[in-house]
């Protein structure tokens, strides 16, 4: 029986362990090929030290640059349930522009705390993003556990804060674990250190967060990628974010609601009857003669939200502060438009979660706002917490990503 795929995130404050962290686990699943095993073990007893684990990161960094082996923006590791790619991003930055753009659809999160340190200001950001995506499938490790002589009074003291600082950003994490990343207390195996705690281990508990598939039996969202004129035939491609199709389905295109209905299914050349949720594929409709990027199929017993006007908390992460109706760029999905930050109802400090000013404007880097965007033509978006990848955006300023965020109404 083939196993599922689960995408997860991995984040953290620096020097908290992440690399190491990401390291092991991956040799802790056997992940890794004996090959690159023994190149890293190779450097480190020529270096005088002893296995790594940050440098399995650093070597998957250096092939995915140089474009070999590796994928260009994504880990892998296995175990025996499920099949795990793990998102990659240094910082708040890059993590948030990597969330953002959709090029890695995460379904749970891990989130690394060093024990000894304890919660930092990119700590807060960090989970503050997490929040901000709606990821409702969440861990938190304690690390550096061996710094703080596997101290349980410790691991409650930060556990106590952090966990609150999740619960003021409404999500919870389902477990936190005291770990060595180094050591490898309680990431594959329990660690007699910690007898204290009677929670999984790090695999355990990445293995029994749970996947929500309720956007595959969702009302069908289509967004168009580009067509093709291939023998005469002209095939609208693209990706299904929700729902399914099927050869007959009579069906509208936005925006103006268009009846259609698929001719033929194409994938690769190859002729299909069939496409679920998170298939790129092809078809041919007949109805209409004009589409092109950016406009949607949907089922017929419901359709995206047309408007040029979105309700939506955006996390700034430019130096220079954005002031309102400045002229941005929306870009959601395979749609891009000018827009315009009309109103900051809120600009709130992404480290604390506090309020800082209400009808601010001007938005700072780092600082989050819950704005209304003014598009110059109408875009098709959902409420993130119903489609995610439909209700994910991001803001550029002559081509530069400067803003991420999410659609709330």
């Amino acid at each position: 029986m083939e196993k599922e795929n689960f995408k997860i995130v991995i984040v953290g404050h620096v020097d908290h362990g992440k690399s190491t962290f990401i390291g092991r686990l991956l040799y802790d699943t056997d992940s890794i090929p004996p090959d690159k095993i023994e190149v890293i073990e190779q450097v480190c007893f020529e270096l005088g030290k002893p296995l790594e684990f940050a440098f399995i990161t650093d070597q998957i960094r250096e092939e995915r640059e140089k474009g070999i082996t590796i994928d260009t923006t994504q880990i892998f590791f296995y175990t025996d349930k499920r099949d795990y790619v793990i998102i990659d991003a240094p910082g708040h930055k890059e993590f948030m522009k990597n969330m953002i753009t959709g090029a890695s659809q995460a379904e749970g999160s891990v989130l690394v705390v060093d024990a000894n340190e304890g919660v930092k200001e990119q700590t807060r950001r960090h989970a503050y993003v997490l929040g901000l995506l709606g990821l409702r499938e969440n861990i938190i490790i304690l690390n550096k556990m061996d710094l703080v002589n596997y101290s349980e009074e410790t691991y409650n003291a930060v556990k106590k804060e952090i966990s609150e600082f999740y619960k003021s950003i409404g999500i919870a994490a389902t477990y936190v674990i005291p770990v060595s990343a180094v050591v490898g207390d309680n990431i594959a195996t329990k660690s007699e250190k910690t007898p204290w705690y009677d929670g999984p281990t790090v695999i355990e508990a990445i293995d029994s967060l749970k996947k929500h598939d309720d956007i595959e039996n969702a009302e069908l969202r289509f967004p168009i990628q580009d067509v093709y004129n291939i023998d005469g035939k002209k095939i609208v491609v693209g990706r299904i974010e929700s729902g399914q199709i099927k050869d007959g389905d009579q069906l509208f295109l936005h925006p103006g609601k268009r009846e259609v209905t698929i001719s033929e299914i194409l994938e690769f050349g190859h002729e299909k009857h069939s496409a679920d949720c998170g298939e790129s594929t092809g078809v041919t409709l007949q109805g209409a003669s004009d589409v092109k990027r950016g406009e949607m199929l949907s089922g017929r017993n419901s359709s995206p939200i047309e408007t040029t006007k979105i309700h939506g908390t955006i996390f700034w992460m430019f130096p220079m502060p954005i002031k309102v109706n400045q002229t941005l760029a929306f870009r959601c999905n395979t749609q891009e438009v000018p827009c315009r930050i009309a109103v900051i109802k809120k600009r709130i400090d992404s480290s604390t979660s506090a309020l800082l000013e209400e009808n601010a404007t001007t938005l700072g880097e780092t600082e989050v706002g819950e704005v209304i965007i003014e598009t110059d033509q109408p875009v098709l978006v959902e409420n993130f917490l119903d489609i995610p990848e439909l209700g994910r955006f991001v803001l550029e300023w002559r081509e530069i990503i400067v803003a991420g965020g999410v659609v709330t109404g």
